[in-house]
């Protein structure tokens, strides 16, 4: 999972409410790690894929989680800087796209309870 930060500000994608997995709420960006791909790989091509920006400089922001309703593994990243300018490709996984001031965070809903955490830390650094 990708978190993108510039200033004081996260890009979060709303997920489509008819996607399977936390529909209907706000998440980082990313997806799927495929076979033969390590996380880092998978930042980077989930950001081309969904965002349509290259991801130049990132770091891991937090080890490996279980997703809190689910079997799911998130490796979350903050990512600080990137080529192109955010915009969603993936118009069947998000529907929305927004830069978001952390502050905001509790009127929101989140896919995770956890990610209102992993923000915080990603601004601090």
């Amino acid at each position: 999972m990708g978190l993108l930060v510039t200033g004081e500000r996260v890009l979060l994608a709303h997920r489509h409410p008819l996607r399977r997995h936390y529909p209907d709420c706000w998440d980082g960006v990313g997806g799927h790690i495929e076979a033969g791909e390590s996380p880092e790989q998978a930042l980077v091509r989930e950001c081309q894929e969904e965002l349509g920006v290259t991801v130049t400089r990132w770091r891991r922001l937090a080890p490996p989680v279980t997703a809190w309703a689910d079997d799911l593994e998130l490796h979350p990243f903050v990512v600080d800087a990137w080529r192109g300018t955010p915009t969603n490709l993936a118009p069947d996984e998000h529907d929305d796209l927004a830069w978001v001031d952390p502050g905001t965070l509790g009127s929101l809903r989140l896919a995770h309870p956890g990610l209102a955490p992993l923000v915080t830390t990603a601004m601090s650094r």
